[in-house]
């Protein structure tokens, strides 16, 4: 672990998976609209919504995709972890009330510049909703006491 309690590179293995949950609420869509500016009327006009594919409301699928920054920042690397990029596909909608649960899996390890390639999956009730894969970074390690900051950085690279 990390002085900030998140995972250090050199503890993550491949397989390792977190989860992280939150319910979406009427609120987080009306504030995720004035916030992000996106006031599309699939999201905050019921008549509207009610006439289209989906025949009601739908949650922001960034405002659903964001539990997925929370399983990162929170869960797994945790804190002290930098995304880098996201890529998302769109499965199925989120409502008001909907629980979204994003699970992390660690996919591949990078060690040139200590990243890590997750797949991100949320899920409502079981059904995926969204899935996709992130780039995360972390924190280079502390050179050892032993080890001059110019000798760590060539043993860095060599990794």
């Amino acid at each position: 672990m990390n002085e900030l309690g998140g995972y250090a590179f050199a503890d993550l293995r491949v397989g390792m998976c977190a989860t992280f949950a939150k319910t979406v609420t009427e609120a987080d869509i009306v504030l995720f609209a004035a916030v992000s500016g996106d006031n599309n009327a699939i999201h905050i006009n019921e008549e509207f919504a009610a006439g289209t594919i989906f025949k009601g409301r739908i949650a922001h699928g960034l405002l659903s995709a964001s539990v997925i920054s929370a399983a990162i920042a929170n869960k797994l690397p945790g804190p002290g972890s930098i995304y880098v990029s996201q890529s998302l596909r769109f499965r199925a909608p989120v409502r008001a009330n909907d629980t979204v649960r994003a699970t992390v899996t660690v996919k591949e390890m990078i060690p040139v510049r200590f990243r890590v390639l997750l797949t991100t999956v949320c899920t409502v009730s079981g059904l995926v909703v969204i899935e996709g894969e992130a780039v995360v970074a972390l924190p280079a390690p502390s050179p050892p006491e032993c080890l001059s900051p110019v000798a760590f950085e060539k043993e860095a690279a060599l990794a």
